[in-house]
């Protein structure tokens, strides 16, 4: 048996679970979030159940078009309420998508096996982003919108 099916059969990572700490206190974007955590969560799911290659790439596809899609949602709203640090977040986004492009062509070579690994760097991919550069906007949005 190789190391990497060992891994992904033990299923060490957790969902991640919406709370308080989450929440940017705006519920348009929250739930945008929320939706992001599920399919993150569909995503850990289908690695330990040791779902096909072709079902995790969909997932992850799916993954990447949502963040896209949210990105652009929060970015139109930086540029209708002139949030002064939007450059730099919209330059955050774009090294998210990157990373998370970087990480599909990466499975993609490798014929599509994903470890708990690509599980960790998409887990902190998503919760480091909210938890500070998205903090940051959603105390600004409170008191603008």
């Amino acid at each position: 048996k190789n190391g990497t099916s060992n891994l992904i059969g033990r299923g060490i990572m957790k969902d991640i679970v919406w709370s308080k700490t989450l929440s940017i206190g705006v519920e348009e974007v929250d739930e945008d979030h929320r939706k992001l955590v599920d399919i993150f969560n569909t995503l850990n799911h289908a690695v330990k159940d040791r779902e096909t290659p072709e079902y995790l790439a969909a997932v992850l596809d799916e993954l990447i078009n949502c963040t896209v899609w949210h990105f652009s949602h929060e970015e139109r709203l930086m540029l209708k309420y002139q949030y002064k640090d939007m450059e730099a977040h919209k330059a955050e986004h774009r090294e998210l998508i990157d990373t998370a492009k970087e990480l599909q062509r990466e499975l993609l070579q490798g014929g599509g096996e994903m470890t708990e690994r690509h599980i960790e760097i998409l887990e902190r991919w998503l919760t480091e982003h909210i938890l500070t550069t998205d903090m940051r906007l959603g105390a600004f949005l409170a008191n603008v919108m």
